[in-house]
This record gives C-alpha cells, sequence and structure tokens, in this order.
C-alpha cells in the first residue's frame, strides 16, 4: 500500500515539472501562489515566532539556577533553538495547518467538481497548471518565512528576558553575539525549503486524487496535513543526522 501511494506520488510530481506550455500562464500562477502563501501566512508566522522566543528564554533561564553560569548564555541557547529548531520547525508545522490544508481542498474541490477532468480534455497539464506553481511558490517563500521567524523569536525573546527581569538586554545581545555558528543558518534554510516542498507537494497529491464529494474532500484535506507533518518531523530528523 505504501509503495501504492508512493510511485502515484512520484508519477504525480513526474508530470508536474513537465515543460509548460505556456510559460506566461504559469509565471501569473506562480505570482499568486506566492502572495497566497507568503503575505497570508505573515500574520501566524509573526504572533507564533514571537512568543517562542519569548517562552524560550523565560524557560531556559527559569533551568539555570546555578550562579556559576554567566547569564548571557540564555541569549546564546535562544538563538542556537530558535535557529536550529523552533523556528523551522514548528513554523512549518502550523504552515502545513495552513497552507497545506488549503491547497488539498482547493484541489481537492477542483476534481470532485470535475473541473481538473475539464482542463485534461482541452489538452492542458492539469498537475503541472495546478501542482508546479504552489511548489515554486511554497519554495520561494518559506525560506523567506523562516528567516523572519527567526528575526521575531530572536526579538520575542530580548522583549520577554528585559520585561520579566530573567536576564538583563545588555547580557541577552551578548549571548546572542557570542560563538554563533553559521552551519546552524544553512540547515535551518535547508529545513525550510525540504519543508515547504513536503507541504505543498504531499497536499496537493492529497487533493489532486480526492473522490466523491465534499465530504472527501475535508478528508483529503485532513489527511494532507496529518501526513505532512508526519513527514516533516522525519525530514527534521534525518537531516539533523546528516547535517550536524
Amino acid at each position: 500500500m505504501i509503495f501504492h501511494h508512493l510511485g502515484k506520488y512520484i508519477l504525480l510530481l513526474q508530470a508536474s515539472f513537465k515543460k509548460p506550455e505556456k510559460f506566461k500562464v504559469y509565471w501569473s500562477e506562480i505570482m499568486r501562489e506566492m502572495v497566497s502563501i507568503g503575505i497570508g501566512s505573515l500574520g501566524i508566522v509573526c504572533i507564533i515566532s514571537v512568543f517562542i522566543g519569548g517562552v524560550s528564554t523565560v524557560q531556559t533561564a527559569f533551568q539555570l539556577v546555578s550562579n556559576l553560569i554567566p547569564r548571557s548564555i540564555i541569549g546564546g541557547i535562544t538563538r542556537d533553538s530558535a535557529i536550529l529548531e523552533f523556528s523551522p520547525t514548528i513554523t512549518s508545522l502550523v504552515l502545513a495547518g495552513r497552507v497545506g490544508s488549503s491547497i488539498a481542498s482547493q484541489i481537492g474541490t477542483m476534481r470532485v467538481t470535475e473541473q481538473i477532468d475539464a482542463l485534461e480534455i482541452m489538452g492542458v497539464n492539469a498537475p503541472g497548471y495546478l501542482i508546479l506553481p504552489k511548489i515554486i511558490g511554497g519554495v520561494t517563500m518559506f525560506p523567506l518565512l523562516i528567516i523572519l521567524s527567526i528575526c521575531l523569536s530572536l526579538f520575542g525573546g530580548y522583549i520577554a528576558g528585559s520585561a520579566s527581569g530573567a536576564v538583563s538586554s545588555n547580557d541577552f545581545i551578548i549571548g546572542l553575539t557570542t560563538d554563533f555558528n553559521p552551519l546552524f543558518a544553512r540547515i535551518a534554510l535547508i529545513k525550510a525549503l525540504v519543508f515547504a516542498f513536503i507541504i505543498t507537494s504531499v497536499s496537493a497529491y492529497q487533493g489532486y486524487y480526492t473522490s466523491g464529494g465534499a465530504l472527501e474532500v475535508g478528508q483529503a484535506s485532513t489527511r494532507g496535513v496529518v501526513m505532512s507533518c508526519i513527514i516533516i518531523l522525519c525530514a527534521d530528523y534525518l537531516i539533523a543526522q546528516l547535517m550536524l
């Protein structure tokens, strides 16, 4: 059963990456998906990022009870955890719910209302026209959203540390700027690219092979989100194992 779905998934991707008939039409779709995925997700990304940084700073300060440990290390721990794990993974899991469900329900609705069949009858490469712009839009915008999430997480940690008195602003900034490893930033961007491809392609696969009616569209949307989250967590472990 797993290999059956894997084979259909690979064949769908192969059809999606065929040469487009009219690049101008695809370009407008790509721009629309970039706006939908990127601009449409700014609000939720900003909110969760600020609070992730704030919670990480407060909990780290609570656990460092020894006077022998400098308080500036709180900034370093918050920075590394936000770059390596919190911002890429948690943000992607949240976006899987927003972006993935939207993609699966949109394509699933087109399938059950026979709009995809109409595109195929007109000679249009339906997978390429419907799925490829979403993949390109996600792969383009996710790294920018992750970079924004990292910056806002550090800002949230700075605000939370200063407001709660857990760490002074000077100590927090010293921790942020001490012993930074550029490899962490590269890993975060790689995770963003991989997670974006997983969310857009898996959700599109679930929506494309929907059959039935409105109930099945909702089930396909749920399956797309669940499968995307599971694969993201597996990919997160593999990337960390290979690159750290």
